[in-house]
């Protein structure tokens, strides 16, 4: 399994497209370590196991249309870190769900195992989440986040505007898991960002400051230290 083992370099093969497929590929040909900043959610459909109502259902691109949407991968079913992310990730279920904000766990499980993976992980009892089986890879290819020699995904989490653009990614190797209260707190960032035109500072927190680039950008410029401090940063 992917966590159990260290982080170890990847061969990326460039793959030519087909010559009847060349036109409009720029959200099927993508490759592992490509970014989707700044692009459209991948249109998919699949298999899904709706932890909340305990049933099987059918999950698409299309039923997010509109909404804020976090899709998290994780490499499988019935490992070590995973249960974990889940588990943290469902804990602030509700904060999500205040903000609008869609989950979508995916792994490229069946169905059944993720239902018997909720079933028997202690940590996972009480699960809310809707948990997409991509069984055949191609929403995991689709992302640019498929191993394929393991045939699993990397712990990659995608966060989409109601216009179904992608403003934030994190990717990363199996054996670590991710934080949930960061990406919270950019989900926080991204939707006042968007609602205002302010752009918020590193480490920004609701209540602390944000940079009115929207309307004193010629008087900022070189001079953010004048707006903004260090300890302000990075404080607490």
């Amino acid at each position: 399994m992917s966590c159990e083992k260290g982080v170890q370099p990847k061969k990326v093969e460039k793959k030519e497209a087909p010559e009847s497929e060349s036109i409009n590929v720029n959200l099927n040909n993508k490759t592992m370590g490509s970014s989707l900043v700044m692009q459209s959610l991948p249109a998919f459909k699949m298999d899904a196991f709706n932890a909340k109502t305990g049933h099987f259902t059918e999950v698409s691109s299309e039923d997010y249309k509109g909404k804020w949407l976090v899709v998290c991968f994780y490499p499988a079913d019935f490992t070590f870190v995973c249960p974990t992310e889940i588990a943290a990730m469902n804990a602030k279920y509700d904060e999500f769900k205040a903000l609008n904000t869609e989950i979508l766990a995916v792994s490229v499980d069946t169905k059944f195992s993720h239902k018997r993976f909720v079933e028997t992980e202690p940590l996972l009892k009480g699960l809310k989440l809707m948990m997409g089986s991509d069984s055949t890879h191609e929403v995991s290819r689709s992302f640019g986040i498929l191993m394929e020699d393991e045939g699993q995904a990397l712990r990659g989490r995608f966060l989409f505007n109601p216009d179904g653009v992608c403003v934030a990614q994190e990717v990363q190797a199996p054996s670590v898991g991710r934080n949930v209260n960061e990406f919270l707190r950019q989900v926080k960032a991204w939707q006042l960002a968007t609602e205002t035109g302010v752009v918020c500072p590193a480490g920004w927190e609701p209540g602390k400051r944000t940079l009115p680039v929207n309307t004193d950008a010629e008087q900022m410029t070189g001079r953010v230290g004048d707006y903004i401090t260090l300890e302000e940063i990075i404080g607490k």
